[in-house]
């Protein structure tokens, strides 16, 4: 790697890969191609009037090309895919690989269908890693468009056919970017022809519309077209297209152009919620339109690499348009890589679903590798956490409740000789299956004397049955007896008594019943809170 000064290349590709960004090939002014393999480091701060370019063109094994299309995918998503492109070299490859970390070029054996060679395309690859290749222009045996999708799976290196039901009409030098839904969006293009170098008006040929605008669905491999309003740009081809940064809209600079009458911009926004298309608010200084160059998105930074239309005496082969403020763009001079880095939102779960091991969304967009892990892994810790906080939540509310229980508790003496020596015994609150059990051992219930008062024990009868004692819940106004007439506490069940219910008789089975729904009606309480509580963190 040794320092290096570019000679102005146009028809090149720029691919952001760890924070080097990779030019590769390209056309020169004298109309040849180039073999020149070079890259900018981006993690440092840099003035585009002074750039280092560290070369490595002795390592590459690529021939002279122009016309290519690349992105940034594999396994590990530091690999550099090279496909296509036009060249006088018979012998060049239709797909190349870049190794990023070990520096090795690649000719990769591919599988599937039977790939062709095209040009003037933009490739895009998607979150999952698939690079989409639609139409351009075939170019064996003559030049025409051809109207195809081609899908490269960089992950096992399979190659198939895509939908072309509803798909636009074939064309090329057309401009393309990834929508956070896994969607590609297509705008413009042109048809075999030519433009004046000095206005980048079309000499020959015509422009496609820029009034509407097409939609691949990567998940469903099917198309869609969209109407769109406001200032509609003028038919053009050759220019450069990003994501917003907030995934809302879409950024094209450039291009040539159907002269369209009056002063036209070079700078258009595309509102993605209402397909709107509006010129921004710009400040600094407006650099001279460029046609073939390439764009990609570096922190807040639409960078703009190299291109044809512009004096590279005066212009830097770089520029910088800063678009982290959307009511202003601002053109600069300064890359200042310490800015935090805005992340494009992530596709939706509802739409387009991302596998754990997601991927960019294209090396023309921005160095997301990095980032877009970091997202996996922080997602994976926060699923982590809130459902180890469900279950802590679940946890502690059954501790609440066991406590609860617990204070609840009383303490059963004996009442007669025959418990003198009867220990002090903690027993808790009894279930519904203790009721049910100690009311249907009816011979085992104390007879109740109307004479003379026991103990108040907080407002609760006392029930004892052979092997324990069990607390049944009394109006807090009423006093329980103890017949002391009876010998060993033998039961006897009492034949009526007033018992309060609006003076009605004492009925053992309304009792029974009114106990049973009494503990059913507190569990099932119970079964509410806690899923009450769940529901609530899992929505959380």
């Amino acid at each position: 790697m040794v320092p290096f000064k570019p000679i102005g290349y146009f028809h090149h590709t720029a691919t952001l890969i760890d924070n080097k960004l990779y030019i590769l090939g390209g056309r020169l002014e004298n109309e040849t191609s180039a073999k020149d393999f070079f890259y900018l480091d981006v993690s440092v701060p840099f003035n585009t009037q002074e750039l280092s370019w560290q070369d490595l063109s002795n390592i590459n094994m690529v021939p002279p090309h122009d016309s290519a299309t690349s992105v940034k995918g594999g396994a590990n998503n530091n690999t550099l895919f090279l496909y296509g492109g036009h060249t006088t070299d018979q012998n060049m490859a239709l797909v190349y690989t870049f190794d990023s970390q070990s520096i090795i070029w690649d000719i990769p054996k591919i599988t599937g269908i039977n790939m062709t060679k095209k040009r003037g395309l933009k490739g895009i690859i998607d979150y999952n890693g698939k690079f989409y290749l639609w139409s351009g222009e075939y170019d064996v045996n003559g030049t025409y468009v051809i109207n195809d999708m081609l899908i490269l799976d960089t992950l096992n290196l399979n190659c198939k056919k895509g939908s072309l039901v509803n798909a636009p009409i074939p064309r090329s030098e057309y401009s393309a970017t990834l929508l956070p839904d896994n969607k590609i969006i297509y705008i413009g293009g042109a048809n075999e022809s030519c433009f004046f170098g000095t206005t980048l008006n079309i000499e020959i040929g015509v422009a496609l519309t820029l009034s509407e605008i097409y939609i691949y669905d990567t998940a469903n491999d099917s198309w869609n077209t969209k109407i769109t309003s406001g200032k509609i740009p003028s038919n053009r081809a050759g220019f450069s297209a990003i994501l917003g940064l907030d995934g809302q809209r879409v950024i094209i600079y450039g291009g040539y152009f159907s002269n369209p009458g009056y002063l036209d911009t070079t700078l258009y926004v595309l509102d993605l919620t209402n397909f709107n298309w509006y010129v921004p608010k710009i400040s600094g200084k407006i650099p001279k339109p460029r046609v073939f160059h390439e764009a990609n998105l570096i922190g807040k930074y639409m960078v703009i690499s190299f291109g044809y239309g512009y004096d590279r005496t005066v212009e830097s082969d770089i520029l910088l348009l800063d678009i982290s403020n959307n009511e202003e763009y601002v053109w600069t001079t300064s890359f200042d890589p310490s800015v935090p880095k805005n992340i494009i939102p992530s596709p939706s779960p509802t739409s387009s679903p991302i596998p754990s091991r997601s991927l960019p969304p294209s090396s023309q967009l921005s160095d997301n590798s990095s980032n877009n892990s970091n997202i996996n892994i922080v997602g994976a810790i926060v699923g982590s956490l809130l459902s180890g906080i469900i279950f802590l939540i679940i946890g502690c509310f059954f501790l609440y409740k066991w406590n609860k229980n617990k204070q609840n508790k009383k303490i059963i003496y004996g009442n007669d000789n025959n418990y003198n020596n009867y220990r002090q015994e903690e027993k808790e609150i009894p279930t519904e299956r203790d009721y049910e059990q100690a009311i249907n051992n009816e011979q085992n219930i104390i007879q109740i004397n109307d004479n003379e008062p026991t103990n108040d024990y907080h407002g609760q009868e006392i029930i004892l049955t052979p092997d324990e004692s069990m607390i049944i819940p009394a109006n807090d106004h009423e006093q329980t007896y103890k017949n002391e007439s009876t010998t060993n506490h033998e039961p006897i069940i009492p034949e009526s008594f007033n018992n309060n219910y609006n003076g009605e008789r004492f009925s053992l089975q309304a009792f029974k019943d009114e106990m049973l729904q009494a503990v059913k009606q507190e569990n099932q309480n119970l079964r509410n809170e806690i899923l009450q509580v769940v529901k609530e963190n899992y929505n959380k």
